[in-house]
């Protein structure tokens, strides 16, 4: 219910302060189960998406949002609370999996859920490679995956900015994908592909170069470099 008001309040006073261009609003299901993959640019994108498209949407935020203290604290709690936010733990392993289990339970629900395949926002424009994470949570769920270019986003909240600015924002929601036929959630050659798509329809909408490497900082020694590695043959 608090999700639904803060929608119905913050969503129309949203597109009247910055003027999104919303383009594809109807290939969103309705109802059901439903993942919105998109590309990353800024901090703000998973807000811009909930309040943009014709129905709530969870997404995953940091749990320091909602673990802060004083009048701040419980005003960053409310909001991120009211817009659909979960708190999750940043982190590989098995942090990384408790997040898709926490949006596996979202679909499981019948709710519409979003993450950001590559992980972390893009600073330099281009789209990085996609992690599996979505496509493992579109397998063991059976929901279609709807995905999303976001293009202006970083103009928003510059990194390294605390405010937000106005800027020309379009949204683009895309037909949705049916992964299925890739194959199992439990096989990794399907996860590859299945992510592979994804993030080929979203390149073709936001026309983004493609980096074709996963967006992290450089190792900072040869056993992070090892970590990756092995981390990078899971996904």
């Amino acid at each position: 219910m608090l999700t639904f008001l803060a929608r119905a309040f913050l969503a129309p006073l949203a597109r009247v302060a910055f003027q999104p261009k919303i383009v594809g609003r109807a290939n969103v299901p309705k109802t059901g189960a439903v993942i919105i993959a998109s590309n990353h640019l800024s901090f703000a994108d998973s807000i811009v998406i909930t309040l943009v498209a014709p129905r709530s949407v969870s997404f995953l935020a940091k749990s320091e949002y909602f673990t802060g203290r004083g009048f701040r604290g419980r005003v960053s709690k409310a909001f991120f609370s009211a817009v659909g936010a979960i708190p999750v733990k940043r982190g590989a392993g098995a942090a990384a999996q408790e997040a898709l289990n926490d949006g596996l339970e979202v679909l499981q629900r019948g709710e519409a859920f979003s993450l950001y395949p590559e992980g972390t926002r893009s600073l330099d424009g281009r789209l990085y490679r996609g992690r599996t994470g979505v496509a493992w949570l579109a397998l063991t769920s059976g929901a279609p995956v709807v995905p999303v270019a976001l293009t202006g986003t970083q103009n928003l909240q510059p990194a390294g900015s605390k405010t937000v600015h106005r800027a020309k924002v379009t949204i683009e929601f895309g037909a949705p994908i049916d992964l299925s036929p890739h194959g199992p959630a439990d096989s990794g050659k399907a996860r590859r592909t299945a992510t592979d798509e994804i993030m080929a329809a979203i390149q073709k909408m936001s026309g983004q170069e493609p980096a074709n490497v996963y967006n992290e900082p450089p190792a900072a020694n040869v056993a992070e470099r090892v970590k990756r590695f092995f981390r990078r043959e899971r996904s």
